[in-house]
């Protein structure tokens, strides 16, 4: 059976809460929250980043430029999301998405935040 090189991409996991004035990074892989992020928090990922709570900080997948990367959360509460560069901030976003389960990512250029479901 093959074995991962040492670049393999790799999920970061973090089981806490994620608390205001915190910036959680996952490099070359992908950022896995399994509870609350609030506000002023900051999730940045070069990967996708999947929020199994409510994200209410700010969130930025696809640093490195990955323009197929997405973000997952289970209530849109977010000051700001971003995907590769593009972003959103909370006052732009539809108000029939807040508060629900999404995934937000690119298509032709334009961020798009859509109901999962």
């Amino acid at each position: 059976m093959p074995q991962p090189s040492g670049d393999a991409a790799r999920a970061l996991v973090v089981s806490e809460p994620i608390r205001s004035g915190r910036q959680v990074y996952a490099a070359r892989g992908d950022l896995v929250v399994l509870g609350p992020v609030s506000p002023g928090a900051e999730l940045l990922a070069d990967g996708n980043i999947h929020v199994y709570g409510p994200l209410r900080g700010r969130a930025l997948a696809g640093l490195s430029g990955d323009r197929n990367a997405r973000i997952f959360c289970q209530s849109l509460e977010a000051e700001m999301v971003s995907i590769a560069g593009l972003y959103r901030i909370s006052e732009d976003m539809d108000p029939a998405v807040q508060r629900k389960p999404v995934q937000i990512w690119l298509d032709e250029g334009y961020l798009r935040i859509d109901p999962l479901g």
